[in-house]
């Protein structure tokens, strides 16, 4: 019960993600420079005083391909959600990442069953109908290109990133070298930020994001592979009912329909992954 209650707060953390900056967005409270700039200054301090407060260090020689992936996630994903509503965000970014790390597997050798081709098939062709235009009922074109940008640096992150032996230690260090990046877009892209924005921007940074991904590195070792993949596959919907309930976007049946498509298609393949660690 505790590693469920600790796995639902992490999830509504990474939802809430995506309602804090289609808020702070929405409201003019902030511009999407800023927010991903203060979000990664205040994610870098969070992480590095919790690595601290554990007695440990900051893993500073990371390469360059972690913090370039993290921050094309994090400019993305801030940009994308000028025009985005905050649950279609988050369903193309998490189909996407999900797109992102099939293609990873695929480009590493990994051996791929059919019953996972058939999930990630279903999965692109609920992205694909979510985007295709129809009388104004697609999303942004602009905003969806940047949202996939964001989930190809989110997935290139998490590829990059398997198997590290200090995953907190490593993320704060990808978050500090990643802050710049995005300060050097801020003063190259100039945009105001209230002191509504800048909490919005702290909170999404330390807390939902520093602190959110602390807790999922302390709740991963006990949820096992398969039911951390299937564990997401809440965030979107969680998401589109913040959206819903707090930013007042209105839910289409063609988001409905997507959503279903997308969450079954990845269900299905993390079915098949499943069937195989039990045989095993």
């Amino acid at each position: 019960m505790k590693v469920f209650l600790l796995t639902a707060l992490t999830m509504v953390a990474f939802a809430a993600n995506s309602v804090l900056n289609r808020l702070a967005l929405d409201a003019g409270e902030a511009g999407p420079a800023s927010f991903a700039a203060i979000r990664l200054i205040s994610g870098a301090v969070m992480l590095a005083l919790l690595v601290a407060a554990r007695g440990g260090g900051v893993k500073w020689r990371v390469g360059v391909s972690g913090p370039a992936a993290l921050a094309l996630y994090m400019l993305g994903f801030s940009f994308a959600y000028v025009s985005l509503p905050a649950g279609v965000g988050a369903l193309i970014l998490f189909g996407g990442v999900q797109v992102t790390m099939f293609a990873g597997a695929l480009i590493g050798g990994d051996v791929v069953p059919m019953r996972r081709w058939l999930g990630a098939g279903v999965s692109f062709v609920g992205l694909c109908y979510l985007m295709w235009p129809s009388g104004g009922a697609a999303p942004d074109l602009w905003g969806a290109g940047l949202m996939v940008a964001a989930a190809l640096g989110w997935g290139l992150y998490s590829l990059i990133g398997r198997g590290v032996r200090d995953p907190l230690a490593v993320t704060a260090a990808s978050f500090l070298w990643a802050a710049p990046v995005a300060v050097l877009v801020w003063l190259m892209r100039p945009d105001a930020s209230s002191m509504a924005g800048l909490w919005l921007a702290v909170v999404s940074g330390a807390v939902t994001s520093g602190l959110g991904y602390a807790l999922w590195y302390h709740v991963l070792p006990g949820l096992g592979a398969t039911r951390a993949a299937v564990a997401q596959l809440t965030v979107p919907v969680i998401a589109i009912a913040g959206g819903a309930l707090l930013l007042g976007e209105a839910v289409s049946l063609r988001v409905v329909l997507a959503l279903l498509l997308v969450l079954g298609g990845v269900g299905i393949a993390n079915y098949a992954f499943a069937r195989r660690s039990r045989g095993s």
